[in-house]
Order: structure tokens, then C-alpha cells, then sequence
């Protein structure tokens, strides 16, 4: 086996060694884009044990296609560096991975839209984020004309408008279970409260995100991504904190995780700033933050009354966990009738 080199070297070296030079003259551009560790930069060696090995996409005008398809398989070696050129998993034929496509005809195929076209606020919410990750972290190995990288501006982040409308939908979220830790531990139900902990804690480093203006990516990488956020020194401590605490320090970690997060959504200025201090839940002898307060500033200062008209359920990410729904866009854009007119 040879020595493990990221996949974004070893696909960078592989375009411009052996790629690149069966195209000729072809005008093309070349990225290492869509699903796989490699893209978003986290692949380990462990990584090789499936599915991972020297890939691109390479993207002609629609007449060049099949031609270049035709030339680009027999051109190929049977290794590249110490690494099979074809291979495969349970899951992916045994093959080689230099795709041909146009880049209008992939965009369609992984996000279910051409955001060069543009983009209304409802394909923003049915994109899963991690698609747009698999966009705008990958690599790019050939831009003649800059499309590739305009593609990924466009992408970069959500629409402040979006943004927002998430945001007041993530704090939604938490509003709805803050005071069931405490509900939980009252009639003895230990597990259940290390359960809706952990759940806070995920919603809590998913308002990070949204504060931060990143995208989050799906749940193995979840943690990796938030640990580069620039909010993530003051904030995962005080995560762990939560998920390691045990009955009789969990509220006290709780409350100050809620409090940090709180002062890192004020921090951002994306609202007015709303008070982070916890306070009783109602006559119950639980603390929370008030969630559903840093919800209110948000569609408070909403200003695009299409978004301010939806129905407050979140983005597709805040919506479902389902991997068969994420992980595949038409099922995922599916989910526009969520946010259509309520007919009765």
C-alpha cells in the first residue's frame, strides 16, 4: 500500500500529470467537487480502506463530451503514486473516476439547481449544507474562464436574509427542549436528560455555525468543522462541559454554555443584542436561557417578507436527519411543499 497523502494532493498531482495532458487542446476546467472526506479536506489514511483513491472532474462544453470521454479511459494508467486508478466499493462500481460532464448538467445533478441562474430563498433552504461544502471546499485544479470559481462565490454563504430566517428557526429549536434537562432529572430519568443535553449541545454549535456564517457538514464531521470555527475556543470547553457533566452539574454547565453561545449571536450584530442571562422557566425550577427570545430578535429583524411569511420549520438540515433524505437532492428538494402555502 503506498504512503497516505491527502486525497487533495494526490488528485491535484494526478489532474496535472496524467489528466491534463490526454486533453490536448480541449478547453476544460477541472476540480475535485462532490461527496467523499478528500473533498473537504478531513480524509486519513483510514480513509483509503473505501472508495478513495486519485479522482476529478473535468468539465468541456456539451459537444466535447463524449469525445473526451472516449480519449480519457484508455489513456489512464493502472496505478498513479502506488494507487489504483479504477477501484470501487460496495457501493460504487469498479471503475475509473475522471468524470466528463458539463458544469451546468453536474450543478443540476448535485444541487438541483444552477445557482449562475439564481437562487430563491426556497432552493437555498433545500440544499443540504453539506452540498454545498462539497462546492465550495473543493479544490480547483483548471479555471480557464473563472467559472468554477464564481460558482463557488455564489455559494460561499447563505444570503444574509436566509441567514437570519435560520438562525431564529435554530434558536426555535432550542426553545422548545431548553427546560427538559431539568423536566427529565426531576423525575429521575438520567438517561433521558444526557440524551436532550447532547441535543442541545448539537444545536447549540449549529447556532455557531449560523453566527459564524459557515455552512455545517453532515454529523462525522460535525465536530471537526466546528473546532475551526474562530468561536469554537470559547465554546467547545463549555460543550464538553455539558456533555461530560453529571446530575447535579448539568444545569450549571447548560446555563453557561446557552450564556456564551447567546453572547457570541449579540457579538455578531446580526440582531439586536437580547439579554444572555438565564432565568427561571416560568414557576418550574429549571434555568434556561429563553431561546425563543434570540428566535424573535431574529425574525424582528427580518426585512424579506417571503421569508417572514414561511412557516418557522428551519432549513432542510434543521428539518431532517435522514441520511436517504440528504444524501440525495431530489429527495431533498422535495421537501419545497414545506414551505408553500398552507391550503386549509
Amino acid at each position: 500500500m503506498a504512503e497516505f497523502v491527502p486525497g487533495g494532493e494526490l488528485c491535484a498531482a494526478f489532474y496535472a500529470e496524467v489528466v491534463a495532458p490526454l486533453l490536448a487542446d480541449v478547453p476544460h476546467a477541472a476540480a475535485l467537487w462532490g461527496t467523499g472526506s478528500d473533498v473537504l479536506g478531513y480524509d486519513t489514511a483510514q480513509s483509503t480502506d473505501h472508495g478513495w483513491g486519485p479522482h476529478v472532474l473535468v468539465f468541456v462544453v456539451a459537444t466535447d463530451v463524449a469525445a473526451v470521454r472516449t480519449a480519457i479511459g484508455p489513456g489512464l494508467p493502472a496505478t498513479f503514486r502506488g494507487w489504483p486508478v479504477v477501484y470501487g466499493s460496495d457501493r460504487v462500481p469498479f471503475q475509473h473516476h475522471v468524470r466528463v460532464t458539463t458544469l451546468a448538467e453536474w450543478l443540476m445533478g448535485h444541487l438541483g439547481v444552477d445557482p449562475r441562474a439564481g437562487m430563491t430563498a426556497v432552493d437555498w433552504l433545500t440544499i443540504p449544507q453539506q452540498r454545498h461544502l462539497e462546492v465550495t471546499s473543493g479544490p480547483v485544479f483548471a479555471d480557464p474562464d473563472g467559472a468554477l470559481r464564481g460558482v463557488q462565490r455564489l455559494l460561499a454563504a447563505f444570503p444574509p436574509q436566509v441567514r437570519l430566517w435560520m438562525l431564529g428557526c435554530q434558536w426555535d429549536r432550542l426553545g422548545e427542549e431548553e427546560a427538559f434537562v431539568g423536566r427529565a432529572a426531576q423525575v429521575g430519568d438520567e438517561l433521558g436528560a444526557r440524551i436532550i443535553a447532547a441535543r442541545l449541545v448539537r444545536e447549540l454549535m449549529r447556532v455557531g455555525f449560523l453566527v459564524a456564517g459557515a455552512y455545517w457538514p453532515y454529523t462525522k464531521w460535525l465536530g471537526t468543522a466546528f473546532a475551526r470555527l474562530s468561536i469554537a475556543d470559547e465554546l467547545a470547553p463549555l460543550f464538553d462541559d455539558v456533555v461530560a457533566a453529571g446530575a447535579s452539574s448539568r444545569e450549571d454547565a447548560l446555563v453557561a454554555a446557552f450564556a456564551a453561545t447567546a453572547r457570541a449571536h449579540n457579538a455578531s450584530e446580526l440582531t439586536a443584542p437580547v439579554d444572555p442571562t438565564a432565568r427561571p422557566f416560568h414557576t418550574r425550577p429549571f434555568r434556561v436561557l429563553g431561546a425563543d427570545r434570540f428566535a424573535d430578535a431574529c425574525r424582528a429583524a427580518l426585512t424579506d417578507p417571503s421569508l417572514a411569511a414561511l412557516p418557522p420549520v428551519g432549513s432542510v438540515d434543521q428539518v431532517v436527519d435522514s441520511t436517504p433524505v440528504l444524501s440525495s437532492i431530489g429527495t431533498a428538494r422535495r421537501l419545497r411543499a414545506l414551505y408553500a402555502a398552507p391550503t386549509a
